[in-house]
């Protein structure tokens, strides 16, 4: 069964998507669904209690809903996000690059004032150095700094930000981490030939699998632009994986 393995509900603070909406959803699209709700130490009220979240949904827990999380990562959260990891047995850990030097990405105003080459490697340098160090299964959505910024061009051009980006993903495939193609970004058609080259390098430095993940905080959004990801997925020859028990299962178990 293919998985949205990126979804948000009522214990991520940006959304008010409800969990039984969401599976109702899934179940409609013929996909399973991974709730990933947000920790994010350093974002105001971007927290949750763990053993709330898994007793009330415990009974929605299956063979074809997972209980996940999505942690930011960051130098000042490395010791929180790893204790925060051992309070509960997640399905599978989304680590994502939100903050940038104390700062909130998604912010516009964050990029006023900032040229986009120094922004945009600041970034990668501080994934690569995160991946190396924290707890994770998948990284996510690589390209999320291109959603907030204000530059004419937002891309994350791999000819542009090459050894950046390599650094990122030789990180990430030395420990066996799984990288995630978000398809938030894929109602411009644009964008998949934009990552073409970065999911390319991640598959030449031994990278083998991808979750999809629509990142959903509405349930309209649950399931969105599978087609054109799971064909792009194939074009590459990756593999399609989602994860139970924070191990790979492969989309057909």
């Amino acid at each position: 069964m293919i998985f949205d393995s990126h979804t948000h509900t009522k214990f991520s603070a940006d959304s008010k998507m409800t969990a039984t909406d969401a599976i109702a959803r899934a179940k409609s699209l013929n996909i399973g669904i991974v709730f990933t709700e947000h920790f994010d130490h350093d974002l105001k009220g971007f927290q949750f209690n763990p053993a709330d979240y898994m007793n009330e949904y415990k009974n929605f827990r299956g063979d074809k809903v997972r209980l996940g999380v999505e942690v930011g990562l960051t130098e000042n959260a490395r010791e929180v996000n790893k204790n925060f990891l051992a309070q509960a047995e997640f399905d599978q850990v989304i680590g994502s690059i939100h903050i940038l030097d104390g700062e909130d990405i998604f912010i516009k105003e964050f990029f006023d004032g900032k040229d986009k080459f120094s922004v945009y490697t600041n970034y990668f340098k501080v994934m690569a150095r995160e991946a190396a160090v924290n707890d994770f299964d998948v990284l996510g959505h690589i390209d999320y700094i291109c959603r907030a910024a204000t530059y004419d061009d937002k891309s994350i051009a791999y000819d542009v930000f090459k050894n950046e980006i390599d650094n990122v993903l030789k990180t990430i495939t030395g420990r066996q981490k799984v990288l995630e193609l978000n398809t938030r970004r894929l109602a411009d058609s644009r964008v998949l030939d934009e990552l073409k080259p970065v999911y390319a390098a991640y598959k030449k430095f031994g990278g083998k699998y991808v979750t999809i993940g629509s990142d959903a905080h509405r349930v309209e959004v649950v399931g969105n632009y599978f087609k054109d990801a799971l064909r792009f997925i194939d074009e590459l020859g990756l593999t399609l994986v989602n994860f139970k028990n924070r191990k790979i299962n492969f989309s057909n178990d």
